[in-house]
C-alpha cells in the first residue's frame, strides 16, 4: 500500500462541493462518456472533487495545530460569496487531454484573493504551498499514456462540447484542511478542519 512520509500528513486547502454541483459534475461526466464510447478514462467520483486553493503535500505533524489556525483566521474573515462552472478544459490541451477539467467563472477576484491571503497565512508557517500559477478547476477524469491519439483527441472533442446545465452556480462559504492519504486504490480525503465564510 502507498503511503506517507513518517510524521507527515498530505495535506491541502480547498473548498467542498455542495451535492448540487457533485450531480451537476457526474451529469458532465455521462455526456462527454456518451459522445465518446469506448474512450477509457480514470472518472474522479463526483463525491472526491472539490476545489482546491492551496496544495501543500507532505506537512509535519507538529505543525497541524499552527495551520488550523492560520486557516480558520484567514477564511473566517472572509466574505462568502459565488463563483459558477464554466466550459471544459483539459491539461495539457484537449488535443491530448491528460486530465478532464471543468473550469470556473464569476467572481475570480474573491477567489484569487481568498486564495493568495491563505497562502500568505501558511507560508508565514514555514510550509511551502505549490508554487504552480492557481488556475481554479474541477478534475473529472484522468487519461492514460497509454491511448491512442485518435481516442485522446476523440475524448477531447466529447469534453469540448460538453455544456453546463441548469444549475451551474457553486456557493463558496467554507474553507477546509483536508489530509489525503494514498493508497492503491487512490487517495482517501479526510477533512481535519472547517471554517464557514462570513
Amino acid at each position: 500500500m502507498a503511503g506517507n512520509k513518517p510524521g507527515t500528513m498530505r495535506l491541502f486547502v480547498a473548498v467542498e462541493l455542495p451535492d448540487s454541483t457533485k450531480l451537476e459534475l457526474a451529469r458532465l461526466q455521462e455526456q462527454i462518456k456518451k459522445s465518446c464510447r469506448d474512450c477509457p478514462a480514470k472518472w474522479v467520483s463526483p463525491v472526491n472533487v472539490h476545489l482546491t486553493l492551496n496544495f501543500l503535500g507532505d506537512v509535519s505533524t507538529s505543525k497541524l495545530d499552527g495551520l488550523k489556525l492560520a486557516v480558520a483566521e484567514t477564511s473566517g474573515g472572509t466574505t462568502g460569496f459565488d463563483v459558477a462552472l464554466a466550459e471544459l478544459g483539459a491539461f495539457p490541451n484537449l488535443e491530448r487531454p491528460r486530465a478532464i477539467w471543468v473550469g470556473i467563472r464569476g467572481d475570480l477576484s474573491k477567489l484569487l484573493s481568498l486564495q493568495q491571503t491563505l497562502e500568505r497565512s501558511i507560508s508565514e508557517l514555514g510550509i511551502t504551498p505549490d508554487k504552480r500559477p492557481f488556475s481554479p478547476h474541477l478534475t473529472l477524469a484522468r487519461v492514460g499514456e497509454d491511448l491512442f491519439a485518435a481516442d485522446r483527441k476523440r475524448l477531447g472533442a466529447a469534453a469540448a462540447a460538453a455544456v453546463c446545465g441548469s444549475d451551474c452556480r457553486v456557493p463558496i462559504r467554507s474553507v477546509s484542511l483536508i489530509q489525503s492519504h494514498l493508497t492503491l486504490g487512490g487517495p482517501v480525503y479526510t477533512v481535519l478542519d472547517s471554517t464557514n465564510l462570513r
